[in-house]
């Protein structure tokens, strides 16, 4: 009705209306070859986005949108996770342009490879720009997607922004922000294999100057195999003050227990150590087994503007992990007597706490918008096991008797670590020109680690304020070449550890961090007549100083192996005709080791990384017709190798997901989702000497409630 009258209103012939459009029309004519500035315009659903216009902290904290930034970075918003069925973080991620998925109970799920170089040490996850320092290969936290807007991918090194430990990617996950308006939402699923999950979220004014914003969500999933039973929940909560528009305050405090599934695959089979379909079902844990991760996160924040040049914003956290394993880990097929022998009886806990804190000042001045930061921490951990992990058994391959876990060994402390990280960074970007910009940084990290043997104090293990610092930088250049069209080209310098920082021992705190130096050259499109947004990009990323075998003695490890990487990636979302979208995208990659010997001297020397796919791609077509929308998708990942040696593939698979949505009224949208539409077998990863295999075909309803 608002809009009918608002428009009612311009129809009149209002002399004033008339001379604006005029001298509108007149200064348009004069300006024809002048680059407009930026007009940020939320289009309607039905239009296709990569979220270009989206201003971001991900790639750069000096507020940048995805189009200015001269690097790859990519959006996935709420709604299109919602359309899609992603109920978890590792299947949106998996989504998006050249992310491929590495997942084990061990390494907390959220492992991922990105430009030829994989794992939790390359790829980082983080949650509006915090991250939790990541212990013995694991990181666990977010897990679902449930009270987030939106998540972004940074694709190549983001050290400037992040620090170590970023040369392939960085996730960051963008939370819902509190509103003085009234929102609240309601989502409720059920679906096959006895799975269900239900989220709340909630957002309005407290009083004349505070508002809040809250959800919940939780899940319960009975599994597609043996012993395949999931389920958590988390709280999430913010309280805002807001005195007035230059100045806010925001309590942030979370809850979260997870206990995913207790799966570590299956044996491969036969000389040629393929896929065995009539063990799929099958699950080798003991009937105890047990993985449990606990969260508590607590943040403050201010951000003050303090003119129209400088603003100072300050965030003070304190993270705390706990994390459990009791499980059976390796499982070798005899094919003969069709048995499994199961070994690696593990007990380990991890207990982490890290405090810390980011102060930062913006300053925008002659056409500069510089960013000058301090992030300090401080991170406790302390590591539990039942190490040598004595124990073995014989199951029957098929319908195994699972029995119950039990070790020799004494679960006890083991050792713990001390750590202080301080980093100093300065970023801006300079618009010299109205089509060209440049965007500068610098960082440099400085930690210290202490480690004590709670067994043996005084250990031979033992350390004390070993230092390993590293300086990260980048330059890019954004071409605006025309309003809708930008290229750009950027250089940039990273590092990643040669293992996790907080848990190294005295042989890997010595080594001193990796180098990684990339080269990208991109073109960024928003298409006109709202046809959609589409960007591609080639790189080269180098990195030296990787572990390696030491030429003289193959029994140590040194430090001076080198790989590489290079590729194409193109990503487009378009609406062609009337109530049709497309999203898609691909990438074609080649990752080498340039010089790496492993164990026994054995020469690696041009062989592709390990859970590296040289292809990668993804497909969503949309169809609306009135108030119900079809969609399709297809996700493709092509071969991988379980090792460096390159011997052992797990095979290209594709995947095809679907769902059909009703729109009932405004508020109310029901969905049936389907997952794997052909019921596909197919290994998503590997552990030990097994496959980790996909999930199964699976159907889900929801119903989504806003008001």
């Amino acid at each position: 009705m608002q809009n009918d009258l608002h428009l009612k209103r311009l129809s009149k012939p209002n002399p004033l209306y008339l001379f604006m459009l005029c001298a509108l029309s007149a200064q348009a004519q004069e300006n024809r070859d002048t680059v407009l500035r930026t007009v940020d315009v939320i289009a309607p659903r039905e239009a296709a986005s990569l979220g270009l216009s989206t201003p971001t902290q991900s790639g750069s904290r000096t507020g940048l949108s995805a189009k200015e930034l001269p690097a790859s970075l990519e959006s996935i918003d709420s709604q299109t996770i919602a359309e899609r069925g992603d109920t978890q973080i590792i299947d949106a991620i998996t989504r998006t342009t050249g992310l491929s998925v590495r997942p084990s109970p061990g390494n907390g799920g959220l492992s991922f490879s990105s430009r030829g170089f994989a794992g939790v040490q390359s790829v980082a996850v983080a949650e509006d720009g915090v991250r939790i320092q990541t212990a013995s290969g694991t990181i666990n936290y977010p897990s679902s997607t449930w009270g987030y807007e939106r998540f972004e991918v940074v694709r190549g090194p983001a050290s400037v922004v992040l620090g170590s430990g970023t040369v392939g990617a960085t996730i960051n996950a963008i939370r819902k922000q509190p509103t003085r308006e009234s929102r609240q939402e309601i989502m409720l699923g059920i679906g096959t294999d006895g799975y269900k999950r239900a989220g709340v979220g909630a957002s309005g004014a407290l009083g004349p100057v505070a508002s809040y914003r809250v959800d919940a969500y939780g899940f319960h999933n009975e599994g597609w195999h043996d012993l395949g039973e999931s389920r958590g929940g988390k709280l999430m909560s913010t309280f805002r003050i807001q005195p007035n528009s230059d100045l806010k305050f925001d309590l942030i405090a979370d809850y979260s227990v997870d206990r995913p599934d207790r799966y570590y695959g299956i044996p491969w089979r036969g000389a040629n150590q393929h896929i065995d379909k009539s063990l799929k079902k099958e699950s080798y844990n003991a009937s105890d087994a047990v993985i449990r991760y606990e969260e508590l996160r607590l943040r403050a924040k201010a951000d003050w503007r303090v003119n129209d040049w400088l603003s100072i914003n300050n965030e003070l956290y304190y993270l705390e992990s706990k994390r459990t394993w009791k499980n059976i880990e390796s499982y070798a097929l005899n094919a003969a007597a069709n048995t499994v022998t199961r070994s690696d009886y593990l007990y380990i806990r991890h207990d982490l706490d890290q405090t810390g804190n980011r102060l930062e000042a913006i300053v925008k001045a002659a056409n500069h918008r510089a960013v000058f930061g301090w992030e300090t921490a401080r991170v406790d951990f302390k590591h539990t096991n039942n190490s040598p992990y004595g124990g073995t058994s014989v199951v029957s391959a098929s319908n195994p008797s699972h029995g119950y876990w039990s070790s020799p060994d004494a679960i006890l402390p083991k050792w713990k670590t001390t750590s202080t990280f301080n980093a100093f960074y300065m970023e801006d970007a300079w618009k010299f020109h109205d089509r060209w910009q440049l965007l500068a940084g610098i960082r440099r990290d400085f930690s210290k680690i202490s480690r004590d043997n709670l067994l043996s104090p005084g250990g031979a293990d033992d350390y004390g304020n070993q230092s390993i610092n590293g300086t990260a930088w980048r330059v890019g250049l954004t071409h605006f070449l025309t309003r809708d069209t930008n290229l750009y080209a950027q250089y940039s310098a990273g590092h990643d550890p040669v293992t996790d920082l907080i848990t190294a021992n005295l042989m890997n705190v010595r080594f001193r961090l990796t180098k990684g130096r990339q080269v990208e050259a991109g073109i960024k499109q928003t298409l006109p007549n709202g046809l959609g947004e589409w960007t591609a990009a080639v790189f080269r990323i180098e990195k030296k100083d990787i572990i390696t075998r030491d030429p003289a003695n193959s029994a140590l490890s040194i430090q001076g192996g080198k790989q590489h990487s290079q590729g194409v990636e193109l990503a487009a979302a378009i609406s062609p005709a009337k109530n049709w979208r497309f999203e898609g995208n691909y990438t074609l990659l080649q990752a080498r080791f340039d010089e790496l010997t492993e164990a026994g001297g054995v020469p690696r020397d041009g062989n592709r990384p390990q859970l590296v796919p040289r292809q990668t791609a993804n497909l969503w077509g949309h169809y609306r017709l009135a108030d119900w929308q079809g969609s399709l998708g297809l996700r493709y990942v092509g071969k991988r190798f379980i090792s460096n040696a390159n011997t052992t593939e797990i095979p290209a698979y594709t995947v095809a997901d679907a769902s059909l949505a009703w729109q009932y009224d405004r508020g109310t949208t029901f969905r049936l989702i389907a997952r794997n539409l052909t019921n596909k077998v197919y290994a998503a990863s590997s552990y030990n000497s097994q496959f980790i295999l996909g999930e199964p075909r699976r159907f889900d309803l929801v119903a989504e409630l806003k008001f």
